[in-house]
């Protein structure tokens, strides 16, 4: 290429994730002349380590209330034109085998690299330019369009898409520049904070929970009025598994959260059968028919269990049953963005168009996927979100 010489494309795209990768395709179907830019070494590196190396690509049971924003409603347009099922058929398509598992969570049965290589096939099909371990430098308004530097190279666009992600898992190369091309042109932030995270404790607390670590159990784990039925883990810095991953969303420091243990039965019952059946043994004991001993033993040291059961009034039997349903611990922090799945907050939905996903101020530059404040619950949600901003947006640029 001469000196001087500007690259000019209809659409330039920062980000060869997830959202980026879809927002590309589409747009290359329309016939646009699209670039796409990552500074990694690959396409779709957060595609390629989710669900275990399978990918949980999607959830059946995606709709909007299963989203964090400072705008619940933004994310309808986008999950509601591109849904979950219109994700299936496309796997569907290509002949990538999958599986339900839980929740509706739905996942590759043999590799994470199968959605890749899916959108890259249907990238090259719309003609789509793929640059990696290509820079983009500074960002500078044109017209209506907008002039970068790709690699030091200038490079215009008519249409600027921004779907470099959030903070989380700084190792795979999360950056925060999302933010700062947003705050550049005068978009507002809701402040990152790393969401679907293990949560840490210090302490006397961390102490006793650090005893119990490698035990998993079941229990709904509440915070602020929102709870969640999964697996609990306990870990030599706190508390993880699917349940307080969920629950790291909508806590904030200094809060509490609170354990319900055998969540979904009747605790008091459960002790009051135990003690006609064999009164000699401790409460600890009869619990531990219902939970991993390891854990019973230490509530029973904990919580004093360690009592006969026959000597237990029916009163007695109805506070342990109440104390076994709210444990409240109050967590330190978390581990932050190192181990944190997404990042909460982001581009201000108020600042973005809900059905193209443009700049209210800058028709021609879009924010897509995880950059944007909206984010999923665990299990193949923010995926889907990935998918539906990234095909709006994709449909208009």
């Amino acid at each position: 290429m001469a000196a001087g010489r500007v690259e000019n494309w209809d659409v330039v795209i920062l980000g060869a994730g997830a959202a980026g990768m879809m927002c590309a395709l589409e747009a290359g179907k329309r016939g646009r002349r699209v670039l796409l830019v990552d500074h990694a070494r690959a396409p779709g590196e957060k595609i390629r380590i989710s669900g275990g190396g399978r990918c949980n690509f999607t959830n059946i049971h995606t709709s909007s209330d299963r989203f964090l924003s400072a705008n619940p409603k933004f994310a309808i347009s986008a999950l509601s034109r591109y849904t979950a099922q219109d994700f299936i058929d496309l796997v569907n398509a290509h002949g990538i085998a999958w599986h339900e598992k839980t929740l509706g969570q739905l996942f590759c049965d043999h590799s994470a690299k199968d959605i890749i290589e899916m959108l890259r096939r249907e990238m090259q099909q719309a003609g789509v330019t793929l640059r990696l371990l290509t820079e983009a430098g500074a960002i500078a308004q044109a017209g209506d369009g907008f002039v970068l530097q790709v690699n030091g190279t200038p490079v215009q666009a008519a249409s600027l898409v921004i779907a470099t992600g959030g903070k989380s898992i700084p190792k795979m190369g999360a950056t925060g520049i999302g933010y700062q091309i947003a705050e550049q042109f005068g978009l507002k932030l809701i402040d990152p904070r790393p969401g679907l995270v293990p949560l840490t404790f210090s302490g006397a607390e961390l102490d006793r929970l650090k005893e119990l670590s490698g035990v998993a159990t079941d229990a709904r784990v509440s915070c602020q009025g929102t709870s969640f039925d999964e697996a609990i883990l306990f870990t030599h810095r706190g508390l993880s598994g699917p349940a307080v991953l969920q629950i790291s969303s909508y806590w904030q420091e200094g809060e509490a959260i609170t354990l319900s243990l055998l969540p979904g039965q009747d605790v008091f019952d459960l002790l009051r059968s135990a003690r006609q059946s064999n009164g000699r043994q401790s409460v600890h004991t009869a619990l531990a028919a219902y939970m991993p001993k390891r854990l019973a033993q230490d509530l029973g040291a904990r919580m004093g269990l360690d009592h006969r059961l026959g000597d237990q009034s029916d009163k007695a039997l109805r506070a342990i049953a109440t104390r076994l349903s709210a444990w409240d611990l109050r967590p330190a922090g978390s581990e932050g963005y190192r181990t944190a799945e997404v990042t909460l907050g982001g581009v201000a939905t108020s600042d973005l168009d809900a059905r193209t996903m443009a700049a209210k101020a800058h028709p021609n530059l879009y924010f897509i996927g995880e950059v944007v404040d909206v984010t999923g619950w665990l299990g193949g949600y923010n995926f889907q979100w990935a998918w539906s901003s990234g095909w709006a947006a994709g449909q208009v640029a």
